[in-house]
């Protein structure tokens, strides 16, 4: 069994390497995102991209740092087999994935405009924003010192794994596909 979980900047390419992940390797999907929406809805909030961050922080605060995740790994575990967890926003989601055995962490970034024009054409509700908003996102979101919100800068740095995804797909999938078949299928 196998456990990655995936972590990046907005519009980096997460998605897509887990669509890659799930219908080339047939991993199961685990989505921080979906679980938010779903604890969202059952409390009667608005389903945008400030909600299901405070929610996070909620109950990263409430339960543990790691708490969303640790729940996603459980499910998968439960489930079996190759699993991705998307998308890793703490070092203590970190901490407690890298105590489990086969578990690896993947982090994809690209350049911030050509990320903001892959947010605009996917125009999902969260990304209806202006490029000011998506930096101010960003900023807000890249560092913390509360272990309960969001510091991708230092996930992507405690990543196993670094992918620049500033170029087009089929690179993207040359690139996983190699760290898959060097490193995580030893």
């Amino acid at each position: 069994m196998m456990i990655i979980g995936i972590t990046g900047t907005i519009g980096a390419g997460k998605g897509t390497i887990v669509d890659y992940l799930v219908d080339q390797f047939n991993f199961k999907h685990f989505s921080v995102r979906q679980f938010l929406i779903e604890e969202a809805t059952k409390r009667g909030m608005p389903l945008n991209r400030d909600t299901y961050v405070a929610l996070a922080n909620e109950l990263r605060a409430q339960n543990s740092p790691s708490y969303i995740t640790d729940q996603l790994y459980m499910e998968a575990i439960q489930t079996g087999g190759n699993a991705v967890i998307e998308s890793i926003r703490t070092p203590g989601e970190i901490d407690s994935l890298c105590k489990n055995d086969h578990f690896f962490l993947l982090a994809v970034d690209a350049d911030p405009h050509l990320r903001y024009e892959r947010i605009v054409l996917r125009n999902s509700e969260t990304d209806q924003i202006t490029f000011e908003t998506f930096l101010e996102n960003e900023k807000r979101e890249m560092t913390a010192t509360d272990p309960n919100k969001q510091n991708l800068g230092e996930c992507i740095r405690r990543a196993h794994f670094v992918i620049r995804n500033d170029q087009d797909i089929p690179t993207l999938y040359e690139n996983l596909e190699k760290i898959i078949h060097e490193h995580l299928t030893k």
